[in-house]
């Protein structure tokens, strides 16, 4: 039987300014290793017995891949996960092979959590109290220790406490691993390279604004003669068709910051840069600068940046909201909070594809409170043209020193340079990526005296050229002053008309994470992720704790929001209506969310600058703050968010009644027809107006058409709002369909708690269970396209002979078993139908998705029955 230590055995070659990430570990618990570290770390160390774990591996992922414990996405798996085998180090152990004995060789890492003792073949090359952190980066030179073959590294992890170590926690996100995410998480890279290494390359660019005619770059590096004798070295480097270099004379271990600029190399000042846009405003074009140090003509070192020319402010207003402008326009952020997966499990096309549902939300921005996932990660939003706010999180250590009674120890003297050289490795890492267009050192509070300038030094020094932000609520620090955000929640549910008001979480300024908190899945993915017992709780028991909710006391129920849908909507008769009910309620408020920000984006007084979802998605499977669950399913949350969003966008009021068009889209638009008509439930026709001739500027104005009366003929109490908006040809660009009451929901605004105003009467919306069952067809084919995807086209058509309309009908591609297929990118979905309308809707996937199986359609609606139609 083969030696599994081989199976972890990476080749490292020998060429000057390569890096190879080492391509995974054998782990095992410190308390089962007796031997010494001497020995752990020495090639040929026996492992039989150890776990494999993946490049970037916490331990408990490496556990869970190797089937030591049952899915912790399901039920209460997670809490039957010993937290004491995580009290001690745990050690991770990998051989590497060398080629060539002449090039120096060095270790390059960061996303240790917490801390690690270092060993390379039987020696101790650094101690735990200086690799700690989870973003300080190090670089190890073990040249000395190493031979050409087989070499070990040994790194003993320490346990993680969030609340001691400057690293990750969840906060209140979802129920914490039992390791605490204790493990490597970030790639270990091994260097090659001659006598002269380059580091810190990076690309300062000044793009000309408004005009956007010309941009100048500056390029910087930094060459290290890491030899005990002088050299001189010739460091050349070319961005697109121009070419620089320079010589420079280094004194033995010395190093010098060498600059090439538009002074010194004309073509480093651009005319008619191709400059780089958020999605839908612009292209997202790209520029490489490639670099090399060479030695007596070797090529001793190289280095590759990737970079894009934008300019980013972001002012405060005349209300003192932060307004952020991207080269030279203002910008409205829409955004939503980003969490990894729970075990920091890396997946790219995981992530790839939650960054293409952002896009198809109509999304413009991901905050990343803490968690700043790896490179690839902004990569990807580089490419997408997503933007990107990385920042420190709350309710840990990292604001220990001014979080009052909230979780955190204080800093300690050992804390500050931990903190200095996290916040110097981040900028070093994200400055050159244009989607990132922020940093927020703080987050539900602001840095101290002592720390912001420990953090701005940092940044300055990494010439970080956007702007720092002090924090994500409603504070100011010392240098950087007010944070032009709030954090006013609200964290729970609050009815649709709240987001109107221009008070609290309302639409006014820029809310930097505030959602109506329960986000309830689908039907489908609640199954795959509780038991029928604890699905039993969801509509018969509001005031039972749920363990897929939150750790936090505050959020441990549904009871605020099974409420809110109990006395909105009348009593749920069982779990199907439950969800039925839940799915409506979220399309409904998250729609309004977004809505009542968009409006008020152009307001001349008071108008909102960003909002941000809180949260977009969740690392586990949850119960709440989510716009797409684990699994990629989407709901009413989500479509509602999509509708919200549209690029040219018809909507209601909550707060006036009126019926406005906001246009998101840079051009204006003009001839525009909007056409309103309210129905009662029956489908009975009330009311209905007309405005034609209607224009709207672009860049996210919008113009009143008309409002619709406080009241109309007949006795129903609830009411069905049809809105269409068609353009100049008469082709209908945009739908919406509201269900309203003439008995409003009443907020107690004067008992506003941090997480959620009280709300003391319901709006009367069980009308809409009086709805008759309506027929609907489906039609639906599928044709292959490129890239491995497929298209299912579906039409849907209310085919019933009376006036009821088919509310909120829902459309999921799944396969022959009844299982959704995801990750899918519908059209439009959630429709609206009256008798005789019908819509063609267009579902995109990977067809390996199917796994060879033929595709069908499952249509469902508030008063739809479920039937399920080939697709093939």
């Amino acid at each position: 039987m083969a030696d599994p230590t081989s199976l972890l055995n990476t080749a490292v070659g020998a060429t000057a300014g390569s890096a190879t990430p080492l391509s995974g570990y054998r782990i095992q618990s410190s308390a089962k290793v007796d031997d010494s570290p001497e020995a752990v770390s020495s090639p040929g160390y026996p492992t039989a017995g150890w776990y494999p774990a993946g490049p970037r591996s916490t331990v408990l992922a490496a556990l869970i891949a190797d089937g030591v414990y049952a899915d912790p996405f399901y039920s209460t798996n997670l809490r039957k996960i010993p937290k004491a085998d995580f009290r001690v180090p745990w050690w991770y152990r990998s051989d590497f092979t060398l080629t060539g004995s002449r090039e120096r060789t060095r270790l390059d890492f960061s996303g240790v959590i917490s801390a690690a003792d270092v060993y390379v073949n039987g020696r101790q090359v650094a101690r735990a109290a200086d690799v700690t952190g989870a973003y300080t980066h190090h670089e190890l030179d073990v040249t000395s220790l190493v031979r050409p073959g087989k070499n070990t590294v040994a790194f003993r992890v320490r346990p993680n406490d969030p609340g001691k170590d400057l690293t990750m926690g969840w906060i209140d996100w979802l129920q914490p691993p039992p390791d605490q995410n204790m493990g490597i998480v970030r790639d270990v890279l091994v260097r090659r390279g001659g006598p002269v290494a380059l580091r810190d390359a990076h690309v300062v660019t000044r793009l000309a604004v408004p005009s956007l005619a010309s941009a100048d770059l500056t390029v910087k590096a930094r060459a290290r003669n890491d030899s005990g004798a002088a050299v001189t070295a010739r460091v050349s480097g070319r961005i697109g068709g121009t070419a620089f270099a320079r010589t420079v004379s280094l004194a033995a271990h010395q190093t010098k910051t060498v600059t090439f600029s538009p002074a010194d190399v004309p073509g480093l000042h651009l005319t008619a840069p191709k400059v780089w846009w958020p999605a839908g405003l612009g292209g997202q074009p790209l520029y490489g600068l490639r670099l090399a140090a060479s030695v007596t003509g070797t090529v001793s070192d190289s280095a590759h940046e990737t970079f894009g020319i934008r300019d980013v402010r972001a002012p405060l207003n005349a209300d003192g909201a932060r307004q952020y402008r991207i080269n030279g326009r203002k910008l409205l952020i829409k955004g939503g909070g980003w969490s990894p997966d729970e075990f920091l499990r890396w997946d790219r096309r995981y992530v790839e594809d939650r960054l293409r549902y952002a896009l198809d939300l109509g999304l413009n921005t991901i905050r990343l409170e803490g968690h700043i996932e790896p490179d690839e990660f902004f990569d990807l939003a580089d490419r997408y043209g997503i933007l990107t706010l990385p920042g420190w999180e709350c309710c840990d250590k990292w604001e220990g020193n001014v979080n009052g009674d909230e979780p955190g120890d204080p800093w300690t003297a050992a804390d500050h340079p931990v903190a200095k050289a996290s916040m110097a490795a981040e900028a070093a890492r994200l400055r050159d990526h244009p989607s990132v267009v922020s940093f927020l050192i703080g987050s539900d509070f602001a840095p101290d005296a002592t720390i912001e300038k420990t953090y701005l030094g940092a940044l300055r020094a990494a010439d970080w050229n956007t702007p720092v932000v002090a924090a994500a609520s409603d504070n100011s620090s010392p240098v950087s002053g007010s944070s032009g955000m709030k954090m006013t929640g609200p964290y729970d549910w609050v009815p649709p008309d709240y987001w109107y008001a221009k008070r609290e979480g309302g639409a006014t300024g820029f809310n930097s994470e505030t959602s109506a908190g329960p986000d309830i899945p689908t039907l489908d993915t609640l199954r795959r992720m509780m038991t029928p017992a604890e699905l039993a709780t969801l509509w018969k028991d509001p005031a039972a704790r749920q363990y897929h909710r939150s750790p936090s006391s505050t959020f441990a129920t549904l009871k605020l929001y099974d409420a809110a849908l109990t006395g909105r909507y009348g009593p749920p008769t069982g779990l199907a209506d439950y969800v039925r009910k839940a799915q409506l309620a979220q399309y409904e408020n998250v729609r309004a969310q977004f809505e009542a920000y968009g409006r008020n984006a152009t307001d001349a007084s008071k108008p909102s600058t960003g909002v941000v979802y809180w949260m977009f998605n969740s690392g586990w499977t949850s119960l709440h703050w989510q716009l797409t669950d684990r699994y990629l399913d989407q709901g009413g949350a989500y479509f509602g968010t999509k509708k919200a969003n549209e690029p040219l966008h018809v909507q209601y009021s909550y707060d006036d009644r009126s019926v406005v068009v906001v246009n998101n889209r840079h051009t204006p638009a003009s001839r525009l027809t909007v056409r309103a008509a309210l129905f009662d439930p029956d489908g009975t026709r009330v009311y209905e107006r007309t405005a034609t001739g209607t224009t709207v500027a672009g860049d996210g104005a919008h113009r009143t058409a008309f409002t619709l009366p406080a009241s109309v003929r007949g006795t129903a109490t609830t009411h069905l709002v049809r809105l269409t908006l068609s353009d100049a040809s008469g082709k209908e660009v945009s739908r919406n369909v509201y269900w309203l009451s003439t008995r409003p929901d009443t907020l107690d605004w004067a008992h506003t708690d941090w997480y959620y105003t009280p709300t003391t009467s319901y709006a009367d919306l069980t009308g809409l269970d009086s709805m008759a069952r309506v027929p609907v067809s489906a039609r639906a084919s599928t044709a292959a396209g490129r890239h491995g995807m497929s298209t299912t086209t579906v039409t849907v058509r209310n085919v019933g002979k009376g006036k009821t309309p088919s509310l909120l009908t829902e459309v999921h591609l799944v396969d022959p078993a009844g299982r959704p297929v995801l990750p899918v990118r519908w059209s439009d979905n959630d429709v609206s139908l009256w008798p005789g309308e019908s819509v063609t809707l267009t579902v995109t996937y990977r067809t390996a998705d199917l796994h060879g199986s033929a595709p069908r359609v499952r249509i469902a609606g508030w008063n739809a029955a479920r039937r399920t139609v080939p697709a093939g």
